[in-house]
Formats: structure tokens, sequence, C-alpha cells
């Protein structure tokens, strides 16, 4: 696995070394010794897998209690992945990170507790899987508004698919529970 810091050093681009033959391929999505060795959470509790369709948008979320790091790769299709620093006194706080993830392409993104995430889907459907340093808590659940103009995310499509919940969201500037750096 190749690990790549991004212009926030905590979130990570990881490259895994995919090995090919003539009946398809293998690589490694996880392994603790080498989290470990590039000072990356490796203690993953929960696995989630979302299926989506083109255009839908989830996102950003977080949970404070509970905080989730999490390792995410999309297992078919293409996926736009985002994650923002929301730790209130971080150097990077409200920037965001925006890394293009596929099954083509075979990249994770691992974002770090502290962080709020989303993604868009590009593909005509999605299968996205990640790892999560915690629980999922739904009375721990809290989110960003996916378009908030402080944010500055240039999501690229002109109309994504949005949940109601996800619509409701506040801006940065409203959140009253955000966590700490």
């Amino acid at each position: 696995m190749k690990f790549k810091s991004t212009s926030i050093p905590e979130v990570n681009i990881i490259s895994p070394i995919v090995h090919y033959d003539d009946r398809g391929y293998f690589f490694e999505s996880f392994k603790e010794k080498i989290f470990y060795k590039n000072e990356l959470s490796y203690k993953f509790v929960q696995d989630n897998e979302v299926k989506s369709q083109k255009g839908v948008l989830r996102g950003l979320h977080y949970q404070l209690n509970y905080p989730q790091g999490k390792l995410v790769r999309a297992v078919v299709g293409t996926i736009i992945d985002v994650a923002v620093d929301i730790r209130k006194g971080s150097p990077t706080f409200g920037k965001s990170v925006m890394v293009k993830l596929s099954a083509e392409n075979k990249k994770m993104l691992y974002i770090p507790e502290g962080f709020a995430h989303g993604y868009l889907v590009l593909s005509e459907e999605s299968i996205v899987n990640y790892k999560c340093t915690n629980i999922f808590d739904k009375n721990d659940e809290y989110g960003i508004k996916w378009d908030d103009k402080k944010l500055n995310i240039n999501w690229n499509y002109s109309s994504p698919i949005i949940s109601k919940k996800d619509l409701n969201l506040p801006i940065l500037d409203e959140q009253e529970f955000l966590p700490k750096y």
C-alpha cells in the first residue's frame, strides 16, 4: 500500500498494490501492521456498504460522542469523496479534501475522527464500502449542509439527489456541537 498525505495531513489517500493475472486481480485493502506503521488508526469496529444511483449526494455527516474515522472505497462505480475538517481550533478548520474514488483506480480515502464526510456518485450506480473506528449511533448523528458557501466545495454537479434530512442540515457556522482539535 502506498500512503499519500493530502492538503490536510491527517487525511490520506491510500493506493493498494494490485496484482493482476489472467484470473483477475488481488490486493490488500487493509493491513493493521501497515496502518500502524503509517500512524493511522487501525482499530475498525464496523463496516458499512451503501448502494446508490448516479447523482446521489450523501453527507456531510459526523458523530460527536462516538466519532468515526473512516476508510472509504468504491467497490463499484465512481464517487467524489469529501472530508471536511470540523475540529474547533484546527489550523485546517473548514478546509476540505476531495478525491475521486473508483472501482477502476482502487484508491481509498482515510478520514480520521473529527471530520465530516460526504460523497457524490458520478457513475450510473455505486457501491461504497467503508470501515469505521466507532459504532454508528443514531442519537449521535450530526451533519453540515452539503452546499455551505463557507466550505466552498465544488461538487461540479448541477442537481444532486439529496435526502430530506441532508437538505435540512445547518451550515458550519450554525453548528452547536463540533469536535475539538
